[in-house]
């Protein structure tokens, strides 16, 4: 009875070994896309652009709470106590308000990039389905942690990518 058990094992072990041999398998580098991709070269300077104004500012006012930091830190001894709190109390509402933009400024950025991947993926996703499609593919990886390069169809995807122009 036991040895029964054995052969049928035996048998599907070979069976499935015969079927991986006839499946074509591809894996795609989702990283190099982002890194050598030209939408996601272009998403990314048009989200520099759109966040420059404020990134500007964000600094101007990280140069002004510095400039007064070092005034206070410099002056305090000889400042009046009225004075010292006064100036001490600009700060604290300067640098809340500093965090508070520095915080959405994070946050928008965030949203907008994750919104730009998405559509670039979304394109992407497509072209993988295509090829996979059209050279008959069973599967595709995304994600591995490791993949022969004999199998690696990312090089494919982003000329497909960089055709498409958009």
């Amino acid at each position: 009875m036991l040895k029964k058990y054995i052969l049928a094992g035996i048998a599907l072990i070979s069976f499935s070994a015969a079927v991986l041999a006839e499946s074509k398998i591809g894996f795609v580098n989702s990283q190099k896309i982002l890194n050598d991709a030209p939408q996601a070269a272009r998403a990314k300077k048009k989200i520099e652009k759109d966040f420059e104004k404020r990134d500007q500012e964000l600094q101007r006012i990280a140069k002004q709470l510095q400039g007064m930091q070092e005034t206070l830190d410099k002056n305090a001894v000889t400042m009046a106590e009225s004075e010292r709190r006064t100036k001490e109390r600009e700060f604290g509402e300067l640098n809340r308000d500093f965090q508070r933009k520095q915080r959405e400024f994070r946050e928008d950025l965030s949203q907008r990039q994750n919104e730009e991947m998405a559509a670039i993926f979304e394109r992407v996703n497509k072209i993988i389905k295509q090829i996979a499609e059209a050279e008959k593919y069973d599967i595709i990886f995304q994600e591995a942690v490791y993949a022969n390069p004999r199998i690696d169809i990312t090089d494919k995807v982003i000329k497909a990518l960089g055709d498409g122009n958009k």
